[in-house]
């Protein structure tokens, strides 16, 4: 099901009104020209999953923190900060999941490059 970013909370606590209480997994996609916040809900109790996709443009990467309604959220959502570069509104500052690195762009973008010294890793030195 696709949602506008505005709209996240309230489908994701609706949702969880309707059964689907256990958060499977956050991650996002990079489209290059545009990114997709992917959250992925269980219903034990009925065994059935729901994906709820939000769309965002890539220079205007932002969606609303969750961690209120899943508390298991914060884990995906610091990991889809870091490595994917969009904005978890709401979220207090907490410690980086990785070291900090002198890069540009996030890891996991489709814009990112290697700079030196990592570039040549596996040339002779």
């Amino acid at each position: 099901m696709k949602v506008e970013r505005e709209e996240l909370k309230g489908t994701i606590s609706e949702m969880k009104r309707k059964g689907y209480d256990y958060l499977v997994k956050i991650t996002a996609v990079d489209y290059a020209d545009k990114l997709e916040a992917v959250y992925v809900l269980r219903n034990i109790s009925e065994s059935k999953d729901e994906i709820i996709e939000v769309d965002m443009p890539a220079t205007d990467a932002w969606v609303p923190t969750i961690i209120d309604v899943h508390l298991s959220a914060d884990w995906y959502e610091r990991e889809m900060g870091e490595m994917f570069g969009i904005e978890i509104r709401g979220r207090r500052a907490g410690r980086l999941l990785l070291e900090k690195w002198d890069g540009v762009d996030p890891p996991l973008r489709k814009s990112f490059t290697w700079s030196a010294p990592y570039r040549n890793m596996d040339s002779p030195q």
